[in-house]
């Protein structure tokens, strides 16, 4: 039987498989912020979005006076309230509403944090995420014993400084996986 190291992903990225039939996950990399008996809880770290731009959810927002030509982007999250944003950070901002989920990575979601980092104040690595991705209990479990997703270290360095194109098969390298070697057929030995 399939068995998760200490019964929990908090904190680790899933890879999607090249053979992953859902075009909301197809060559992801999610970041998983919460995982237990519940489910799971996570965002895709890797897919920017193109059609709306940071300016555009700051002109949504009270925020005045910031620099409109900033190299700010936002990431798809993942298919479920694609209106909610979120922000995936690094722990060098700590804010009464974040989420510490380990000694590198944390999450945030008010409008001060949005706020800061349009004014350079935020945190040095971030991510703004619209929407999210979750699992019922036992979902993503499933999903890993069938092949759909394979799992990684979270580190800051592919998190926050790898460029998004490279994202995916650079956490296939972490994992000590390469993409032509990978089998969509599950069996047993």
């Amino acid at each position: 039987m399939f068995k998760i190291e200490n019964g929990n992903l908090t904190g680790k990225c899933l890879i999607s498989s090249p053979y992953m039939e859902d075009d909301h996950f197809a060559r992801s990399v999610v970041y998983i912020c919460s995982h237990s008996k519940e489910g799971a809880m996570g965002f895709i770290i890797n897919k920017k979005i193109e059609e709306f731009t940071f300016s555009d959810l700051a002109g949504q927002l009270p925020l005045q006076g910031f620099n409109p030509n900033m190299n700010i982007y936002l990431h798809q999250g993942g298919p479920l309230e694609r209106i909610r944003g979120f922000v995936i950070h690094s722990t060098d901002y700590i804010k009464e509403d974040t989420v510490i989920i380990n000694s590198d990575i944390a999450i945030s979601s008010s409008i001060d944090i949005i706020n800061d980092i349009a004014f350079g104040t935020g945190p040095k690595n971030n991510i703004i995420a619209l929407g999210y991705s979750s699992w019922k209990p036992e979902q993503l479990e499933r999903e890993i014993i069938r092949n759909d997703w394979i799992l990684t270290d979270s580190k800051p360095e592919l998190v926050f400084n790898t460029k998004d194109e490279e994202k995916w098969e650079k956490a296939l390298t972490q994992a000590g996986i390469e993409a032509v070697n990978l089998s969509h057929n599950v069996g047993r030995a």
